[in-house]
């Protein structure tokens, strides 16, 4: 069985300061694509300076800039991210270990684990890590769906996990881009609250329930233990409600 081809698919917009660990961390694939909505930041040259394929386009949503990614990918198996991910090298080896074993038609898909830094340390309480998400899978049988911002891969079979490294999260870089970019996913969320099927589609959603619940358990106090940038990362749950974004501003000031 010839060695399966595997396509990095990265959705970017002004992400000059951060593409390139990215990119580096999936040089190993056998093509990286990037889809880029409009950067004014030079990220586009220096993607295609790193040898990857570059699509310039407009900015459909999240889910079907994606779905965008994967379409114009050269190969079916896809391993997706964003422009602030990258592949640790633990998990960059489990990956090369089990390229033999993706075009035998078994396995469709694969979680790995997600870990977030946020505000200069590692958040490794309140749910969010282990994280699992979808990241590796055939396009076959596998597809990008969801309800703006809420993206999410859905699978024809069972699911497989990696559970050797990590994706690393190099989330928002200060709290005022933590702000600034809770505004489009506050106006995102009000518009599809608009929506009549909205509550069945959030309450019906095991991921959204289970963050639900993990924000009120107990566990989600461990926020504190990493102090002021803690408190102010567990307050981001509440900030996906549009109705309460506005608290992030003045916690702003409180965290300074």
């Amino acid at each position: 069985m010839s060695r399966v081809r595997i396509s990095a698919c990265i959705i970017a917009k002004d992400e000059a300061d951060r593409i390139g660990p990215c990119l580096d961390s999936v040089s190993f694939c056998d093509e990286v694509l990037v889809v880029d909505s409009g950067s004014t930041d030079g990220t586009q040259d220096l993607c295609r300076a790193a040898g990857a394929r570059v699509i310039e386009t407009d900015w459909p949503g999240w889910v079907a800039q994606k779905r965008r990614a994967v379409d114009a990918a050269e190969h079916d198996w896809i391993l997706s991210l964003d422009a602030d991910e990258r592949v640790d090298a633990e998990l960059r080896a489990a990956i090369e270990a089990l390229r033999d074993d993706l075009g035998d038609g078994g396995t469709p898909a694969y979680e790995v684990t997600r870990k977030t830094f946020y505000l200069g340390r590692w958040i490794l309480h309140g749910g969010w890590y282990p994280e699992w998400r979808v990241r590796l899978f055939d396009r076959r049988r596998a597809h990008w769906a969801g309800i703006d911002p809420h993206d999410r891969v859905e699978v024809e079979g069972a699911v497989g996990r990696i559970r050797d490294g990590n994706l690393e999260h190099f989330t928002y870089r200060s709290i005022d881009d933590h702000i600034a970019q809770m505004k489009p996913y506050g106006l995102k969320s009000w518009w599809n609250l608009r929506n009549d099927d909205i509550f069945v589609y959030r309450w019906g959603d095991p991921d959204y329930v289970r963050e639900f619940l993990q924000f009120f358990d107990e566990d989600s106090t461990a926020g504190y233990y990493v102090g002021s940038d803690g408190y102010v990362w567990g307050r981001e749950f509440i900030s996906k409600n549009p109705a309460l974004s506005g608290e992030l501003e003045i916690e702003k000031h409180w965290y300074r």
